[in-house]
């Protein structure tokens, strides 16, 4: 139900405590208490069957004898008694219900369960079980039996865990942190991350949202809320468990490296989250991004008056991955100028222990000015020969000028070591973030620059695929068809050259042979060409063929191919008597001296579903350990980011006599795997390894496939049974004719589209502009463009008509749903000179039933009422038209498809 009745949740005007007691340390005594003592204002009911009042407050002895409907019930009753509780709220009309009690179990029959289908059928959301509560300072609501309430702020918090919660709280109290709510799900039986992520990514009151994460259940859902967050504004995470174990029992050395924290990490990045590792580094990073958004890259310049504390500042900046700024040859003049001859001429500018006020306000005034780095960090280490207090001042004092006459302006950040409580105040109230250490401000600069890379990539604009990427789907469905009818969980070498030529991935080829005759014919044209032949054992039943002796390599004469081919089969049947042997597949030698072992893969991940691995191959894969992991599906920018977060990145480089590798062929195969998990769900698990990479391209050596029906993998409800971010619905693409004739392509928006938009714009006269988006547009910028193609097919869909002759773009139909799933708002953009072929009637059409297929209950759209034509057509499909009660000039127009 997403954000269904959260505004009441978080706002209510009465609460119920249900099992509210006068004994000392229950949890529903300590609920009272603390709604009495925060303060709220509404009206507070008491449930308990055993007292008439406590504290002064009547109670009554069943839920159904409550005067009113309260808007939220707090329940801290015995597990046993808690079905009935919420089914009595739900029927009598209890908008939100936090649930306390621990102990309802999990899983169908249970107690939870009970509870969540009483709530859902009533439309009642529930928080919790087995949680703290719900805190939010600025209603005055302390509805948990938190130690103490926060004080008022603009940092939302949601917890799985009930005692992070109550210690961030503690925490935050002593440094002076305020939040806009504090709420712990427990077991989330109902409101979730997702909802949660939704509601406050919307909230005026929350600047940042900060989690504490220890697993996520339903992944599309969280993923697609999480994307949705992170454009709006920072989402700090903290994930328990990183150095659980992973993968167990992996079958293969793609499942082995994609442990469970990994696959996290990759979705969180994903996201666009900023991950960090402990509450320490998440208050330290919300400090940073709570008085500085804007960084325009991560060279960073240390002004310090001690040397030794700007050397550790560069160790810490090289280790986080920043860049120590240059000094401009301009501004080093300048410094000349203004400082002593003993100033290190140098990043770190360090202007010596006896530095006042005036030479701070000297150095820094140049280093603001200079083009050369993006940031400030201005530290002091307290002497006897100058005022730490002065030069605080100086500092505030050229950061407040420099900011009047700079937009935006470059980030300063603050250490003084051992300062009182008023330097770090007055740097507070002076939106300069202060630190206790120079580790600690680097930390908050590279955070800023962390988020400021997030949000690029989120909004980055891929490079298009190749033309000539044309996959042939119905080979490979054939072929997993047949696999599945077989009840086999593997295919085999043939079958797998067969399915990755049919996406135009290189692999080494096979060829099957059932006996020593046969091997011989199918090894005698590499023989003849001097290349030498691999041959392996061919067996449904045999997965790991090392094992049984059912590998040879480097055959190079005819004789050798006939008594390996015997031996290997003699061998096999040995070894498994109940297998199945088919024979042996002969493969070519491949020796490239200079290529680079990779391993490529997709893996099964049993929250998140497929999974992309790339990585350092070949047989220590796991012992290496080199390896970076994605969510698909990918694209080209995002395989080359993958490809850049390993350390075996750096040797596809050029270095010695070794040309560099083709980095692009690489980008390729993996969106290519990607694409090829996307089309075909019952794919479980991909491994190539080892990949060799040179620069004439890639070629994977040995591959292994995993297949299994989609119904035991199926993990999400539509789209995709698998992905957790819903892939390009090519589903959808629609070949049409206009009026005339004119054939038309019409399909879902890719990333990759804006530089379609630019041109289209171009043919679109400002009066229809002005139709379209109310208001004059004459600039369409990349971040402009970007929200129309950048998109979650999980919550929006927009068609774009494409002239087939041209190539060029006639025309655009965007349905976007609301965060519940109810209602798509529509919106519609044709090229002013394609109107009267019929375009805009085809594209309504399409949208319309596309959002019937979604389960999208109604679609509504804005119109001006001068758009008599969008009205004329909007009656002709059945819509609904209403005035717009807010505004004279608009028509708002629903259907229900």
């Amino acid at each position: 139900m997403s954000t269904y009745r959260l505004d009441t949740l978080f706002a209510p005007r009465s609460v119920a405590v249900v099992g509210a007691s006068p004994r000392e340390k229950s949890p529903g005594r300590a609920v009272l208490k603390n709604l009495r003592r925060g303060g709220f204002a509404g009206t507070v009911h008491l449930v308990n069957p055993h007292y008439d009042v406590i504290e002064d407050i009547r109670a009554v002895k069943s839920y159904d004898e409550l005067p009113e409907v309260p808007d939220l019930a707090v329940i801290a009753v015995p597990p046993q008694q808690v079905p009935s509780v919420v089914a009595a709220a739900a029927a009598k009309g209890t908008a939100a219900a936090v649930i306390l009690t621990a102990g309802l179990g999990h899983g169908p029959g249970s107690l939870a369960d009970q509870c969540e289908k009483s709530a859902r059928a009533a439309g009642m959301r529930i928080v919790g079980p087995n949680c703290l509560g719900v805190l939010v300072s600025r209603v005055k609501l302390n509805a948990s039996f938190a130690a103490s309430m926060p004080r008022s702020g603009d940092l939302a918090l949601i917890s799985q865990s009930g005692a992070i919660a109550t210690g961030l709280v503690e925490w935050a109290s002593v440094r002076d942190v305020g939040f806009s709510a504090v709420v712990s799900i427990g077991d989330s039986i109902d409101v979730d991350f997702a909802d949660l992520l939704d509601h406050f990514a919307m909230d005026r009151q929350t600047r940042a949202i900060l989690l504490y994460i220890e697993s996520i259940t339903n992944a599309r859902k969280f993923m697609s809320a999480a994307r949705a967050a992170a454009r709006a504004k920072p989402v700090l995470v903290v994930k328990s468990g990183r150095h659980a174990a992973g993968a167990k029992a992996a079958m293969t050395h793609t499942g082995a490296l994609a442990g469970s924290d990994a696959v996290y990490d990759a979705a969180f990045r994903r996201a666009g989250f900023l991950r960090v590792l402990d509450l320490d580094e998440l208050f330290a990073a919300a400090e940073s991004l709570g008085h500085l958004t804007t960084l325009l890259g991560k060279r960073l310049a240390i002004l310090t008056n001690g040397g030794g504390i700007g050397v550790l500042a560069v160790d810490r900046l090289t280790d986080l991955g920043g860049e120590l700024a240059d000094i401009s040859p301009g501004t080093m003049n300048r410094l000349d100028a203004a400082l002593p001859a003993i100033w290190s001429h140098a990043n770190p500018i360090d202007i010596a222990g006896d530095a006042d006020e005036a030479r701070y306000a000297a150095a820094l005034q140049q280093l603001l000015d200079d083009d050369a780095n993006d940031a400030v960090l201005v530290m002091n280490v307290p002497t006897a020969l100058a005022s730490a207090t002065a030069a605080a001042k100086a500092v505030i004092r050229v950061t407040g000028q420099y900011r009047k006459t700079r937009n935006p302006p470059k980030p300063v950040f603050a250490v003084w070591i051992g300062g009182s409580d008023a330097a770090a105040e007055a740097f507070d109230a002076a939106a300069i973030p202060s630190y206790a250490t120079e580790s600690d401000a680097v930390s908050g600069f590279m955070h800023l620059a962390r988020y400021r890379e997030s949000r690029e990539q989120l909004m980055a604009t891929p490079p298009s695929m190749p033309q000539d990427f044309a996959p042939d789907m119905a080979a490979v469905r054939s072929i997993i068809d047949a696999a599945l009818r077989d009840s086999r969980s593997w295919l085999d070498p043939i079958e797998m050259t067969k399915v990755f030529s049919a996406y135009g991935i290189s692999v080494t080829p096979a060829t099957l042979a059932r006996n020593a005759d046969e091997a011989v014919a199918a090894a005698k044209p590499y023989l003849s060409a001097g290349t030498p032949v691999v041959i392996k054992i061919l067996s449904p039943d045999i997965v790991h063929k090392s094992e049984v002796g059912g590998v040879r390599l480097n055959l190079a004469t005819e004789q050798g191919v006939r008594q390996a081919t015997s031996d290997i089969l003699s061998r096999a049947r040995a070894a498994k008597p109940d297998a199945r042997i088919t024979g042996v597949a002969i493969f070519p030698m491949i020796v490239r001296p200079k290529a680079r072992e990779l391993i490529v893969g997709v893996a099964d991940d049993p929250t998140f579903g497929p999974v992309i691995v790339f990585g350092q191959g070949g047989t220590a894969v796991e012992v290496i350990s080199d390896k970076a992991l994605a969510l698909p599906p990918l694209d080209l920018a995002l395989a080359r980011g993958l490809i850049a977060r390993t350390r075996v990145s750096r040797i596809l480089k050029a270095y010695r006599n070794v040309p560099a590798a083709d980095e692009q062929a690489i980008a390729l195969l993996l969106v290519k795997l990607a694409q090829l998990a996307a089309d075909f769900p019952e794919i479980r698990e991909i491994d190539l390894n080892p990949v060799l990479a040179d620069d004439t391209g890639v070629v994977a050596v040995d591959a292994r496939v995993s297949i299994a029906p989609v119904e035991i993998l199926r993990r999400g409800p539509s789209g995709h049974p698998r992905f957790a971010i819903r892939p390009y619905p090519k589903e959808w693409e629609r070949q049409m004719k206009l009026l005339d004739g004119t054939a038309i392509l019409v399909r879902p928006v890719r990333p990759e589209d804006e530089p379609l938009y630019l041109p289209f714009f171009a043919g679109v006269t400002q009066q229809d502009l002005r139709l379209r988006f109310f208001a004059p547009v004459k600039e369409f910028s990349h971040t402009f463009i970007a929200r129309f193609t950048q998109i979650d097919y999980a919550r929006a869909m927009a068609f774009i008509a494409i002239e087939e002759s041209s190539g060029e773009m006639l025309g655009v139909v965007r349905l976007h749903a609301d965060v519940d799933y109810e209602t798509g708002e529509y919106a519609i953009l044709v090229r002013s000179d394609q109107k009267g072929r019929g375009l805009g009637w085809q594209l309504m059409q399409l949208i319309i039933e596309y959002a019937r297929a979604e389960g999208i209950r109604r679609i509504r759209g804005q119109v001006l009422q001068e758009n008599t034509t969008m009205l004329d057509m909007c009656r002709k499909l059945g819509f609904h038209i209403g005035a717009d009660p807010q505004d004279t000039s608009i028509v708002i127009v629903e259907l229900s498809p």
